[in-house]
């Protein structure tokens, strides 16, 4: 019964730290990256489309994002999706590829990112805490049911503190990673 409860628990918070790592892939690094245009529709013959399922994506270098669609018709929505999506990145289109440019980052915004990041990784291990509680609550009514004994529920509890410091450090340490490279574009 108690293991059930610490799988639970394990995969919820292993859920919270890829959660998080996802809204850091969101942030602009100065770097060009393809995470940055994954939220981006485009208007496909009538349905929202996702950029990648009508383009073929690439990185050609450090600051540039390319987008080769497969058909040159699209380019013109493609274009349109760009600009609607508010990446604050202009596309420059050639007739064949749009490339998206990645300007270099100011001192300033590299802080405010490093806020951004910062606020995100507090808001992910919240949510390992409050699973945690959760956790700790389900063990506590096992205990009150009498389906495990006092040792077990301190067992229990003792696993999930193990677990929880286990996925804040993993949160930690991918803060730590994406701080720098934030900061040393």
């Amino acid at each position: 019964m108690s293991d059930a409860v610490l799988k639970e628990i394990e995969s919820r918070m292993l859920g919270a730290t890829e959660a998080f790592k996802n809204s850091l892939k969101k942030l602009r690094t100065g770097r060009a990256s393809l995470a940055v245009v994954d939220g981006v529709l485009v208007d496909y013959y009538g349905s929202a489309t996702p950029l990648n399922q009508v383009a073929s994506l690439s990185v050609p270098d450090p600051t540039t994002i390319a987008i080769a669609p497969w058909e040159p018709g699209v380019l013109g929505q493609i274009e349109k999706a760009i600009l609607k999506s508010n990446l604050g990145l202009t596309p420059n289109n050639d007739g064949k590829v749009i490339r998206l440019n990645i300007p270099p980052l100011t001192e300033e915004r590299r802080r405010n990112l490093v806020k951004i990041a910062q606020g995100d990784a507090e808001h992910a291990r919240n949510q390992i805490r409050q699973i945690r509680r959760d956790g700790n609550d389900q063990f506590k009514a096992l205990e009150k049911d009498k389906e495990i004994s006092e040792d077990q529920m301190r067992d229990g509890q003792e696993s999930v503190q193990k677990l929880t410091d286990s996925y804040v450090g993993r949160i930690n340490d991918i803060l730590k990673r994406k701080e720098t490279e934030i900061l040393d574009v």
